[in-house]
């Protein structure tokens, strides 16, 4: 198979992915496009607006968490994890719906550019409902679904992030924190 045949095949299966994971989410499934900047480890923020990922909840800036080490800020180190997830790179977020704060509920991706002989293709990267889960930097927020309880599981299982020792449930500490 000739390289250029190879290219135009990457590029269709890319394009049908985009479109398969957008007609996944109904006819009434919006996005929003753009560079992000990190509100918190949950919660971010395009183009003034802002987006909650769907599905997980995150421990709060405030919030303290205890591993082998001692105490440490586990709020503050999952939004600079997010924030090493974003850098530089545009963000893709599908949603169909607001919270009760007027947030955005959505799955978000990056977007990364490739360019293929002079011609930009654009295609999804990491999701980063399922990043923040997987790493230990938020939990499945089984309140409001069930998508991210096999990656909360991983890092369980790894004992890696907030899962490395003691803490609150995110929804646990700002209870006890009104």
């Amino acid at each position: 198979m000739s390289l250029m045949k190879k290219l135009n095949l990457i590029s269709s299966s890319i394009i049908f992915l985009f479109f398969f994971i957008v007609s996944s989410f109904g006819s009434d499934q919006k996005d929003i496009f753009g560079i992000a900047k990190v509100i918190d480890g949950d919660t971010i923020k395009i183009k003034d607006k802002r987006i909650r990922l769907n599905g997980i909840d995150a421990p709060e800036i405030k919030q303290e968490c205890k591993n082998e080490i001692g105490i440490y800020d586990c709020g503050v180190v999952s939004k600079l994890f997010l924030e090493k997830l974003i850098l530089s790179k545009n963000i893709l977020c599908l949603y169909r719906e607001l919270d009760r704060y007027k947030r955005i509920l959505g799955t978000c991706y990056t977007v990364e550019n490739v360019e293929f002989k002079k011609k930009l293709t654009s295609f999804l990267g990491e999701k980063l409902n399922s990043k923040m889960v997987s790493s230990g930097q938020a939990v499945a927020y089984r309140k409001y679904s069930k998508n991210y309880i096999d990656h909360e599981e991983i890092a369980k299982n790894k004992k890696i992030g907030i899962w490395s020792g003691e803490f609150d449930m995110p929804w646990e500490w700002r209870k006890k924190n009104k």
